[in-house]
């Protein structure tokens, strides 16, 4: 375990980076103030404040992108209360989540569970149950978030007023399809909605899909 003297790099931290970016992304983000307990995220966390992830987790209570559609976990706010380290605890193996959308879709390192990539970004989207790899590490996902085409890549799973739903949401809470979006009778149009804690879209999901894992070995 490393001490925070030695997590927090003073000599050149990524904060500076970030608030470049920040200051000229193309989608809206919003810097959330630290919360009192950052250095027990970063300790736990065990990653410098020099890399992106590190800075997110120690100078911000998280990253708030597309007004609130995308979150990135850091030190906590209540505005998002789920930090980087204490969201992983109990969670999947071999995998590190960073961050996760309004829909119920989840962003996570690889750490062995989804191949050799390791240190890649992984998503596991709210209309499939199947992870699909980025091919980008940490600090590339959120140079994505700021200036990629989130439009385009969340097509499938807006409809018409998720702005206007969305602006109300906080951050610990999610939108839930019924049908599934995931189904083959599931819409973001036409499916019943309804938002639900974050913790609870994603308990569900795993659960769904320890059930097929289950089933399709044998069990």
């Amino acid at each position: 375990m490393k001490s925070l003297d030695q997590l927090i790099d003073v000599e050149d931290p990524a904060l500076a980076l970030i608030d470049e970016w920040g200051s000229s992304a193309k989608n809206h983000c919003q810097l959330l103030p630290p919360s009192a307990n950052r250095a027990e995220v970063l300790l736990k966390a065990q990653v410098s404040t020099r890399s992106t992830m590190g800075a997110i987790a120690y100078e911000t209570g998280g990253v708030l992108i597309d007004h609130g559609w995308l979150r990135l976990l850091g030190s906590g706010h209540p505005r998002l209360t789920r930090t980087l380290s204490g969201w992983n605890d109990g969670k999947m193996d071999g995998c590190y989540f960073v961050a996760d959308d309004a829909v119920g879709g989840f962003f996570a390192l690889n750490g062995g569970a989804f191949g050799t990539d390791l240190g890649k970004i992984y998503y596991w989207p709210a209309d499939s149950l199947e992870w699909e790899p980025t091919q980008l590490g940490y600090s590339e996902f959120f140079e994505w978030v700021l200036m990629g085409d989130l439009t385009e890549f969340y097509a499938s799973v807006r409809w018409s007023s998720w702005r206007e739903e969305i602006a109300s949401l906080t951050a610990d809470r999610c939108v839930a399809f019924y049908p599934f979006l995931w189904a083959a009778e599931g819409s973001a149009e036409t499916s019943r909605r309804s938002t639900v804690p974050v913790e609870e879209a994603f308990a569900l999901k795993a659960d769904l899909l320890r059930q097929i894992d289950g089933k399709a070995g044998g069990n």
